[in-house]
């Protein structure tokens, strides 16, 4: 539970705008990164990449080794019982 501030809920309007400005300008730089981040897919596509696997791979990379391996591991196993 928060500390009770001492100013008896009254709001620092200063404060409060900072913060929301802060976050706005994040969000619009998040948005513009999302845009970027769809353009190269756009041109992974062009190139004849496939952008699901190309996601895919993109998910793979920030894995842990072993997580990645277990990962493979699990994949065979189920692909085995499944017959595929």
């Amino acid at each position: 539970m928060p500390a009770k501030q001492e100013n008896h809920g009254a709001i620092d309007n200063k404060q409060l705008i900072s913060i929301i400005e802060r976050i706005e300008k994040l969000n619009e730089e998040v948005a513009a990164l999302a845009a970027d981040v769809k353009e190269i897919y756009t041109e992974a596509k062009s190139a004849g990449y496939d952008p699901r696997y190309v996601r895919q791979m993109v998910r793979l990379r920030k894995m842990d080794p072993d997580e990645l391996d277990e990962a493979d591991e699990l994949t065979k196993m189920y692909r085995t019982a499944l017959g595929l």
